[in-house]
């Protein structure tokens, strides 16, 4: 699979991941850890997510770090990718939620920016078969990590639906990053309709509850 057309089954999964998955585990961490994936995400997109790769550029011990291979790999990967995310985020004085979502997803693209290679790369290893827990650890932890992020703490049935609204946008945006990610206007934009879709979609299921709420009038 191409990594576009993998974008693209990632796009049409992600709510679904971002829902299904419930709270996900954090995988192990460490410095060492982060140390390894950092020196292997920067020579993945030419490389690939091997141990034989990771072996070479941190060390021919490292791969005893990551047991699990491949799939430990993008999965540790990602996760500092969230976590030096929500660092980013802390500066950000924004009083709107949905401006600070905005601003979030930004700075998550920023971090993966250097190599879109890379990210399509690791986008085969989840998507690879058999790797369906995998994936939804990894995308449902970021969408967490973006609400994080953004000071939104929503429970129950809310916090379901806002994952999948983000999950859905989450998706979508990185599969058009991946195509035009050296024109970041343009992918603010793009991020920019899918948002401003969600607000209209929020506004018109609002209004049609108030039309079905019980002992409404009716218009003569």
């Amino acid at each position: 699979m191409n990594g576009i057309g993998a974008i693209a089954t990632l796009a049409g999964r992600l709510a679904g991941c971002a829902v299904g998955c419930g709270r996900p585990g954090r995988p192990e961490r460490s410095l060492a850890r982060d140390e390894a994936v950092s020196r292997l995400g920067a020579v993945a997109g030419a490389r690939g997510w091997g141990l034989d790769v990771l072996r070479d550029v941190a060390g021919p011990d490292a791969d005893l770090l990551f047991p699990g291979g491949s799939a430990e790999l993008v999965e540790a990967w990602c996760d500092l990718g969230d976590r030096i995310m929500i660092d980013a985020a802390r500066g950000l004085d924004e009083p709107r939620l949905g401006r600070r979502v905005r601003a979030v997803i930004l700075l998550r693209l920023g971090v993966i920016a250097p190599d879109r290679d890379a990210v399509r790369r690791a986008l085969a290893v989840l998507l690879a078969p058999g790797h369906a827990g995998l994936l939804a650890r990894v995308m449902g932890r970021t969408v967490d990590a973006i609400w994080e992020a953004a000071g939104d703490h929503a429970t129950g049935m809310t916090r379901q639906t806002k994952r999948m609204s983000l999950g859905t946008i989450y998706g979508q945006v990185l599969l058009f990053w991946l195509a035009r990610g050296d024109d970041s206007e343009a992918v603010a934009d793009f991020l920019d309709r899918r948002l401003a879709g969600v607000v209209r979609l929020g506004r018109a299921k609002q209004a049609l509850l108030a039309r079905l709420r019980p002992g409404r009038t009716q218009a003569a």
